[in-house]
């Protein structure tokens, strides 16, 4: 764990297993997120042979959060700057939500840095339903009162299923939220800014030319199968999976398939 100085910006990284590894993956995380929710799907990668780095955005938890809002563009640039400090040349890249769509923003202007990308339950493009959950996060922030802010937005990310079989683990994920620092809520209110200003770009998705898994999940209400599919019908010979019966947060809820999954894909194309 460690911390880039970015032309005085601080972005909070992880870089794991062997930096001399033959293949590099970067994970890219949801806007609520932070590195930590890679865990069940990032640490068994590291176990068999690859370096894996992984960062908080500016604006998400342990870095640093200028006001905002920001872009998409600033955001791969910033990974970049991350990625050539640490002597990576080429990445492949596993993005969810939020990180999947600064993957394809990635991808889109640093081709020459992909070996391949794998893209979660995002979206090039939104509607009225996508926008009145982003703003109804909004005004749970501006409440700087974190149980309730996760309590109402876990039906949102969650199935159903997952709902009912882990309502143990929400409840504690609730208690630990109330002590979650103010600071957290600004930057979220930045990050949800920047999703609405700027990740309209399914008209630039053709020019993405390096490899590309588009995943989404079957009973996602946030971000619907439809728009992964919007996705995958504009990138070229992209392929498309839908992860069956989960929710918005599919690495949460199903982290087995989903490792599965994008493993599959970054060995055929290392």
């Amino acid at each position: 764990m460690a911390e880039f100085n970015n032309n005085g910006l601080k972005l909070f990284y992880e870089d794991l297993g062997d930096p001399n590894a033959a293949q590099t993956i970067g994970f890219l995380n949801g806007v609520m997120a932070t590195t930590n929710s890679w865990n069940e799907i990032a640490r068994p990668l590291v176990k068999m042979g690859y370096r894996v780095v992984l960062h908080d955005f500016k604006g998400q938890l342990k870095s640093d959060k200028p006001p905002g809002s920001y872009t998409f563009d600033e955001h791969a640039t910033e990974a970049k700057a991350l990625y050539n400090h640490l002597g990576i040349e080429k990445i492949h890249l596993i993005g969810t939500s939020y990180g999947g769509e600064t993957a394809l923003r990635y991808a889109m202007l640093f081709p020459e840095m992909v070996k391949s990308i794998a893209v979660i339950a995002s979206v090039s493009e939104f509607d009225n339903l996508i926008l009145e959950f982003v703003e109804s996060w909004k005004f749970l922030c501006s409440l700087y009162d974190g149980g309730t802010f996760f309590k109402s937005a876990m039906p949102s990310l969650y199935g159903s299923t997952f709902m009912a079989n882990n309502m143990e683990i929400l409840n504690k994920r609730v208690t630990a939220m109330k002590s979650i620092p103010d600071g957290y809520f600004d930057g979220q209110i930045s990050l949800y800014d920047t999703f609405v200003n700027d990740v309209t770009m399914t008209d630039r998705l053709k020019t993405i030319t390096c490899p590309s898994l588009i995943i989404s999940a079957e009973h996602d209400i946030l971000k619907p199968p439809r728009f992964s599919k919007i996705i995958a019908d504009n990138i070229p010979n992209s392929e498309y999976v839908v992860i069956p019966d989960c929710g918005h947060v599919a690495i949460i809820e199903k982290p087995s398939e989903v490792l599965t999954t994008v493993l599959g894909f970054v060995v055929k194309h290392s």
